[in-house]
């Protein structure tokens, strides 16, 4: 039986990116199904090297963001390495960076210089600010967008503002790149010709949220009033059980009423404000401490089983180690067993969608630094004295440093 191929198989994507918005793009477009041409520089992506416990430019977070990848290293500051990526974008069908605009516009990666060269190439810049705007050349990482689309603030609710402790930006702004590069190749798929696609993080982030936080400004002229009740309340969080923790929210007329007569509460019942989602909102921190009172008589287990027979949306609070053993993902077949080359055996979570025809890929583990250039250039016919003068001088990883990192 043959393997899937995916429905992006025969699609080939070049991707000029680095750390995680751009790599975790290009990633999902390779889990189902893409070529995806990493173009590196001779001292390799920077993740390469973050916890990389054997010095070899393969921790666990590249290994993770960039598997069922080619590495091709290119020297772009040199002629010959610049010309070989005009000829990698020739034949792509996806040309994905994300380079600051006067970065862009020095090594000649630019909308229409690349678009003039391939007229049917999607060409996506994954930026920090828009080109419209005064940020356009400041650079930008998750935890600065983080802090100036609001999502910090609105994390540290009425305390100081807080990051989410992932990068929430990067892989968010990563799916939203995702989504742009379909869309324009469903458009090329009509017109025949490609186009140029930016997606920024500030401006994806402020969309992001402004979707329940905008409150009152949504209506013309209002100052104030922003934010989410439920989400602000300081009540809002996993509950102690007896014995544990739980993951429970009560949302709907429904679940309220069941929760009221679990909890022998016919006055709240009762109670006609409690009777819409209206009038519990304006209620909500005193009935998320009900709810954080209730929970705590009972054990985790009996809280399940009761919250589920009542349709009351439920789980278990997990660990990331957690997540290994549990139930749900082992049956979905969720992670999957790869044998790196020289890394071993691995752990990888697979992609999380499922495409009942064209299905997905096993893609391979991540490649190590430059692991292509010579099969990749050679298929563009160049010979090896020109593929050593694109590639540049090799790179080997740094020397394991005393003490942990800066």
């Amino acid at each position: 039986m043959t393997s899937p191929r995916g429905p992006l198989a025969g699609l080939t994507v070049v991707e000029l990116t680095s750390t995680f918005l751009g790599p975790y793009c290009a990633l999902l477009l390779a889990q189902m199904g893409a070529r995806v041409v990493k173009i590196e520089p001779p001292e390799g992506d920077i993740i390469r090297y973050v916890a990389d416990e054997r010095q070899v430019g393969l921790g666990s977070a590249f290994l993770n963001f960039n598997r069922g990848k080619e590495s091709v290293v290119l020297d772009l500051a040199s002629p010959a390495g610049r010309e070989t990526l005009d000829l990698l974008i020739d034949s792509a069908d996806v040309f994905l960076h994300n380079m600051r605009p006067a970065a862009m516009r020095k090594l000649r990666i630019d909308p229409d210089t690349v678009l003039g060269r391939n007229s049917r190439v999607v060409y996506c810049h994954a930026v920090g600010y828009g080109s419209g705007g005064p940020y356009r050349d400041e650079p930008a990482y998750d935890d600065v967008v983080q802090g100036v689309s609001g999502l910090a603030a609105v994390q540290g609710g009425s305390a100081e503002p807080q990051y989410v402790r992932t990068q929430v930006v990067d892989k968010t702004v990563g799916v939203m790149a995702v989504a742009a590069i379909l869309a324009a190749l469903h458009e090329r798929s009509v017109s025949g010709r490609g186009q140029a696609v930016e997606v920024p993080m500030f401006e994806s982030m402020a969309s992001f949220l402004l979707m329940e936080q905008q409150g009152a400004r949504v209506y013309a002229g209002r100052r104030g009033g922003t934010g989410y009740a439920r989400t602000a309340s300081p009540y809002r969080k996993p509950y102690r059980t007896a014995d544990g923790m739980i993951a429970a929210l009560l949302y709907t007329d429904a679940q309220w009423r069941s929760f009221f007569r679990l909890i022998e509460r016919p006055d709240l019942a009762d109670d006609a404000q409690l009777q819409s989602i209206r009038g519990r909102t304006e209620r909500i921190d005193e009935l998320y401490r009900l709810v954080e009172e209730e929970l705590a008589r009972r054990t985790t287990a009996e809280w399940l089983e009761v919250l589920r027979s009542n349709a009351i949306p439920s789980m278990p609070v997990n660990s990331i180690e957690d997540l290994f053993d549990d139930e749900h993902l082992r049956a979905v077949g969720f992670f999957e067993d790869v044998e790196h080359p020289s890394e071993g055996p691995l752990v990888h979570a697979r992609l999380p969608w499922t495409f009942s025809r064209s299905g997905v890929p096993s893609v391979p583990g991540a490649p190590s630094l430059g692991q292509h250039t010579e099969a990749t250039l050679a298929a563009l016919g160049l010979d090896d004295a020109a593929v050593r003068s694109a590639a540049g001088r090799p790179h080997h990883p740094p020397e394991p440093q005393a003490g942990p990192p800066a």
